[in-house]
């Protein structure tokens, strides 16, 4: 069964755009998941085809209509029952490499994408199963890119997807940690080596290496999931399945 893809958006035809190439876009050919980009123009009523109104108590901008939306919500659980609405704004909460992961196991998602100062809050009161989401703590002129990114995210997680199944389990959040560090050929560059122990040919001191570099670096840059995530238990580092490489050459 594919992973069915539903975005609401005012701009359908930034869909599938760059997950048309690629990974993503060869994945679309096959049919292992589909994309279906929804007007929300088409949900007005009006002759003017509205979606947006000044605020209510005045200032800057315009606010999606919470009656156009709502229709479009609508229409999109009326196509997927059990796919998970996310509302792309600044204001949710910062979607995670494990909600991803659930995502994927489902049979899909709808994306509703946010445009001009945002959402009339009373969508979300009348809509409870809405789910806000946010990219990150930055401000986008819409939440088109914060989808293509989140659907990328999914689709590299889908079976058959990546080459290699392995893949996808040792990156960067998957066990709360950023990733270590990676080398490759040539061996020494600019005077700089690949460490020693990854020329090694001993796996279990490369897995110990990278777990200690990805705790480290992670200690470093990210104190945040340090201190949610800093007491993660060890997993296995993919390179230490593989056989030794002749990294001197």
């Amino acid at each position: 069964m594919s992973f069915a893809a539903t975005i609401l958006t005012l701009y359908p035809e930034m869909f599938p755009g760059p997950l048309g190439t690629s990974m993503a876009g060869r994945a679309l050919e096959r049919g292992d998941w589909t994309c279906e980009a929804v007007q929300i123009r088409d949900f007005a009523t009006d002759r003017h085809r509205t979606v947006d109104d000044t605020p209510a108590g005045g200032g800057a901008g315009m606010v999606l209509k919470c009656d156009v939306i709502a229709r479009a919500v609508d229409h999109a659980t009326a196509l997927q029952p059990q796919a998970p609405i996310l509302a792309m704004t600044p204001r949710g909460r910062p979607i995670t490499q494990a909600r991803i992961r659930e995502l994927v196991e489902g049979p899909g998602v709808t994306i509703l994408c946010g445009r001009f100062e945002g959402f009339d809050e009373r969508l979300f009161e009348a809509r409870p199963q809405i789910e806000e989401v946010s990219l990150a703590d930055i401000v986008l002129s819409g939440g088109e890119p914060a989808a293509l990114a989140i659907l990328d995210a999914c689709i590299r997680l889908l079976p058959g997807v990546m080459g290699a199944a392995s893949s996808g389990e040792e990156e960067s959040f998957e066990d709360g940690l950023i990733e270590y560090p990676h080398y490759t050929r040539p061996a020494t560059w600019e005077g700089r080596t690949i460490p020693e122990v990854l020329r090694s040919g001993d796996h279990a001191k490369i897995a110990a290496w990278r777990k200690s570099m990805a705790r480290e670096t992670t200690r470093l840059r990210r104190p945040d999931l340090w201190e949610r995530h800093g007491d993660a238990p060890d997993r296995s580092a993919s390179g230490a399945q593989r056989e030794k490489k002749e990294w001197d050459q």
